[in-house]
């Protein structure tokens, strides 16, 4: 099989766990970009990333890349790309471009026009025809990427983002996206060997992701379509093939999800039961400050509210709170927070042994591990600093 030049899309801060997951699936020569991940791989790989992969936004395969010294130049040679291997007359497509540091083209638009009319323009040449253009649901995508005088043309074998899962019926206020909430756990190191508990889990994502890769349950097994479907050459026995892998393993430890809101509990369970991890979660309608568990060496992550939705003095208050649950009712256990809030985070009172800097949307924040010790056992490196 044909090896191509691949590239996987991801949020900012979960390039390395990415590079950790295409390695694990086969992809050859990995290196980490600023969100994206570069690797190479046939066609069966591309497929499998798609259906895999749990923190990818999208999988692009390169088809042309060159130099060029003037607009006409560059229309020139995306005239001589072969567009008619990737699709034909009937195919609706988009062209999407992103421009760096590029004294020719000044924005992103105008790169996009001059590629759709090199490959309008060819097709007309062979044909005496030319496919349409369609910005909503187009069955080919191309991306274009410039920096300077370089131009690398990939069509998008993902389509509709990654982090569409397919399981999310109910969404709640302020939700996670599937692939920040999967990076979050891979960060975490948590693996399905110890229970995990979200106390605050709204519509569920972080539980829901936890319950996926417990299982190893693949991230794409509930989509119904992916961009390569529509390729000219699908394969469609090669990705039944990998739909029918059976890679499932047992899982025996508990997974926790609670919220205060009985409505994002609902939802919880509703696509839970779409994700079929139904019966691996146990739900609770609970304010954090009332629920009381028996853990040990569990890891709790949490992305309490951060946003407007509440008064200061509520956001406050509830930190407070997360700090002294975690000291007087999770020791022994592992915490992890996300939030934008810097000032929030101190109100935890507790020093994070760890501090990665992810986006939630727009957002920059911080995810925060703190190691919830025992008292003797705090005790005894207290001790130890003092010798």
């Amino acid at each position: 099989m044909e090896t191509f030049q691949l590239t996987a899309k991801t949020l900012e801060g979960l390039e390395e766990v990415l590079a950790a997951e295409i390695r694990e699936i086969g992809g050859a020569n990995v290196q980490t970009g600023r969100r994206a991940v570069h690797f190479s791989g046939n066609t069966e790989l591309i497929y499998r990333a798609n259906y895999r992969l749990r923190t990818a936004l999208r999988i692009l395969k390169q088809i042309d890349s060159f130099r060029f010294s003037s607009i006409d130049d560059f229309y020139v040679k995306c005239m001589k790309v072969n567009w008619e291997s990737y699709m034909n007359i009937n195919h609706s497509f988009v062209i999407q471009s992103t421009v760096v540091q590029s004294d020719l083209f000044k924005n992103s638009m105008f790169a996009s026009l001059k590629v759709k009319d090199a490959l309008a323009d060819r097709f007309r040449q062979k044909t005496g025809k030319r496919p349409n253009v369609e910005t909503i649901e187009p069955d080919i995508i191309f991306h274009v990427h410039i920096a300077q005088d370089v131009c690398t043309l990939s069509i998008d074998s993902s389509g509709e983002s990654l982090h569409k899962r397919g399981y999310r019926m109910i969404q709640g206020d302020a939700p996670l996206s599937e692939v920040l909430a999967a990076g979050m756990i891979l960060l975490s190191g948590w693996n399905g060997e110890t229970d995990f508990v979200d106390p605050m889990c709204g519509s569920g994502t972080l539980p829901i992701e936890a319950a996926m890769i417990a299982r190893n349950i693949p991230a794409g097994r509930f989509r119904k379509q992916f961009a390569f479907f529509n390729w000219k050459d699908f394969d469609s026995e090669l990705f039944e093939k990998i739909r029918e892998e059976d890679t499932q393993r047992p899982f025996s430890k508990k997974i926790v999800a609670s919220d205060i809101s009985a409505k994002n509990i609902m939802g919880a369970q509703t696509n839970a039961r779409k994700a079929r991890v139904f019966n691996l979660i146990e739900f609770h309608t609970q304010d954090f400050k009332n629920l009381n568990l028996s853990l040990n060496n569990a890891c709790l992550m949490m992305n309490p509210p951060y946003g407007e939705r509440l008064q200061p003095k509520e956001l406050e208050n509830i930190y407070r709170m997360v700090g002294e649950r975690f000291k007087h009712q999770y020791a022994g256990n592992q915490a992890w927070v996300l939030s934008s809030s810097p000032d929030l985070l101190k109100l935890i009172s507790l020093r994070p042994s760890a501090r990665i800097r992810l986006f939630n949307g727009s957002l920059e924040c911080s995810f925060q591990k703190y190691e919830l010790f025992e008292g003797k056992r705090r005790q005894l490196v207290l001790k130890r600093k003092g010798d």
